[in-house]
Parts: C-alpha cells; structure tokens; sequence
C-alpha cells in the first residue's frame, strides 16, 4: 500500500476526477472505485474521506443529495459547474507534476548511492 503521505496530497484530486467521470456518487462507491482502480494500493478510510468531500462541498464544489435505498439514506456528491472546471485544471496539473517527477526520478545523474560506514 503506498505511502498516506501520497494519498493525502491527492486524495482531493482523485475525488474530483471520479466525480468528474460519473454524474455522481456516495462515499463508500467512492472508496471501493478507488481501491479498485488502484489494484488496491490507495484504500480510501472513512476519516480521509468525508473531511475532503465536506470541505469541497463548503467550497461550492460539490452538491449532495440524499436518496433512500433499501430502507437507508445515501448521500450522492456530484460536481457543481465550478467543481467541473477546478477538476479540470487539478488533474491536468497532477499530470504535469507527474511528468516533472518522473522526469527527476530518472535522471541517470542522481543515484541512490549509500555509503558503507
């Protein structure tokens, strides 16, 4: 599983583009489509997930909508035109960060070289 240093500067961006790809979503579809995508490697835990999703809703971001299915309440999140358009722009901007760290990463000039002591 990688590191949730990583997923916490991403999970934002993740959740923009998943709600960007589909009209909309609750949290655990959220978390289960995540874990899938990403062979399960990113798991998505509750507390990561409903402050981000809370604070992009506070952003004007996201609209919910709550639907009863089998006897429960759901909450749906699903992007405003505002939320489409700041998706947009982070993940084009994580693909950019992307190519620049991967970029670094293979740079033959940097070597992971540990000295013997």
């Amino acid at each position: 599983m990688l590191s949730k240093e990583f997923i916490r500067g991403t999970i934002r961006t993740i959740i923009l583009k998943l709600l960007a790809q589909n009209k909309q979503m609750y949290g655990y579809e959220i978390t289960q489509h995540v874990a899938q995508l990403s062979k399960n490697e990113i798991v998505l835990s509750y507390g990561a997930l409903y402050p981000v999703l809370h604070k992009l809703e506070s952003e004007g971001l996201l609209v919910t909508t709550t639907e009863v299915v089998d006897n429960r309440a759901r909450k749906y999140y699903a992007l405003t035109s505002e939320g489409k358009k700041v998706a947009k722009a982070k993940v084009s901007e994580l693909q950019e960060f992307n190519k620049i760290l991967t970029s670094i990463l293979n740079d033959s000039k940097l070597s992971l070289k540990t000295s013997a002591a």
